[in-house]
Formats: C-alpha cells, structure tokens, sequence
C-alpha cells in the first residue's frame, strides 16, 4: 500500500508507534523510528527488515528535530510521511484536579501540546520546500469527548483534565494547519484512538467494554492499520480529518 514512501514515526517504541511501525514495513514503506531504545523491540524488528531505520533521540533535546529531519534526508531523501506518536508525561502525570500542581501541569502541557506545535511547524517548513508531505498527529476520544467518569468510581485512576484540553487542542491545530497550507499538496489528519490496552485495572476494563461495540480497550495495531491508510495514497483527498477508532466507545 506505501510503495517505497519513507516514513518518520516519531515514538516509533511506544504501543501505538511500534504497531505503525511495523504495519508500514508490512506495506512495503520504508520506515524511520526516531525514540529512545528500547532495546527488546529493537531486536524483535530490527533483523528481519532492511527498511528499518532507527535514530536514537529524546525530541526533548534541542534542535531535535534538525536532527531527525537531516537524518532522514542522508538516508532517504525524501520524507512521504511524519507520524507524531510522541508521548512525554510527567512524574506527575494522572494526578485528579483537585490535587494538580502548576509545575508538573506547565510541564505536560509544554511537551504534549506547545513541542508537538513546533514539530509540526518543523517538518511542514521541509515538506513546503519539498514541495509535497504527509503529516498525522495523534490525539485521543477524549479531545472530541468527556470523560466517562463513571468507569474511574472507586478505583486508583481517572482521565486527566489536561489530557483533554492537550488532545482538544491537538485537533484544533491540526485542522488549522491543514486549512493555513491549502493547495501546498500538503496533507496533515488526525487519528484519535480509544483506550490502548496497558494492564488496567480489571473492574475499569468492565466498565469500558460495557461502553464499546466489542472489543472495548484496544491495542496499537487496531489503530496503525488507519494511521497506514492515512499515510498511503487510497487516502490522497482525505485532509483535515479527525479520524476516530474506538470501538464505538463515543456513541
């Protein structure tokens, strides 16, 4: 389906980074995984495909993303396609309202919302010059909806008020940039996941799947078969969308 596009899944070891990774490699793309090792997943992919590409980087790090993009040019060239998948969190991070700390919240914040803005700005300002880019930021159900907060009664966790407000204004200024650079053959969509499966607790996961068609908590391969079709051309009048796989959690 990607006939040879070279790809950047930035996040490229996190769960729905390594399953895009790995359905873009099924899709004939050549891909570049830019992340911390993670020295397990590396091994488990990196010997069986010559597509592969990995940049050892924190994004945190500054002028990372002159990096990544010089990277990706001295090995492909041409960049097709950028996936942000990058999901920095703080030590603090799923505290309730009630107890949130400006430190950590300004934190989240700056990394989840105002970085990603600026990576953004980074690789539209290479794809302008290219003359042609394929951008997809991931934002989630909950910056299209409220929280459930019915499924966190009683139990050890809840959905964060700035996760909301980051995922919120992740698809607010995706769309606004895909508006700004009309006519650039530039296409920049969203894909907004329902809850990824990571060993939660079992009543919440009840709870969930009451919510949901079948499934309920998913895992990264159900959403990288989308991001893929995003990035292909069987997608190519797709622009400014908010694609949303949940398992009907939102009706």
């Amino acid at each position: 389906m990607l006939n040879n596009k070279n790809i950047i899944v930035l996040g490229g070891f996190g769960k729905i980074g390594f399953a895009t990774v790995k359905e873009i490699l099924n899709n004939n793309g050549k891909v570049l995984i830019v992340d911390k090792i993670n020295k397990v997943l590396k091994k488990e992919i990196k010997s069986k495909n010559k597509n592969l590409e990995i940049l050892n980087l924190d994004i945190l790090e500054n002028k990372s993303m002159e990096k990544i993009i010089n990277f990706a040019k001295r090995k492909f060239i041409t960049i097709d396609g950028f996936v942000n998948a990058f999901y920095p969190k703080s030590k603090k991070w799923g505290t309730h309202f009630e107890k949130l700390n400006i430190k950590y919240l300004k934190e989240d914040i700056s990394n989840q919302l105002a970085i990603p803005i600026i990576i953004s700005q980074r690789i539209i300002l290479f794809y302008l010059k290219q003359g042609f880019g394929n951008l997809i930021n991931i934002s989630s159900i909950q910056g299209s909806n409220n929280p459930k907060f019915e499924h966190y009664k009683n139990l050890n966790m809840t959905s964060p008020i700035e996760y909301s407000a980051i995922k919120s204004a992740t698809i607010s200024y995706s769309k606004y940039l895909a508006k700004l650079y009309k006519k650039k053959n530039i296409r920049i969509n969203i894909v907004s996941p329902g809850g990824i499966e990571d060993n939660q607790n079992i009543k919440f996961k009840k709870r969930y799947v009451a919510d949901c068609n079948s499934k309920g908590l998913l895992e990264g391969r159900d959403i990288a078969k989308t991001i893929v079709f995003l990035l292909s051309d069987n997608s190519k009048y797709i622009n400014g969308q908010n694609i949303i796989v949940d398992d009907g959690w939102s009706l």
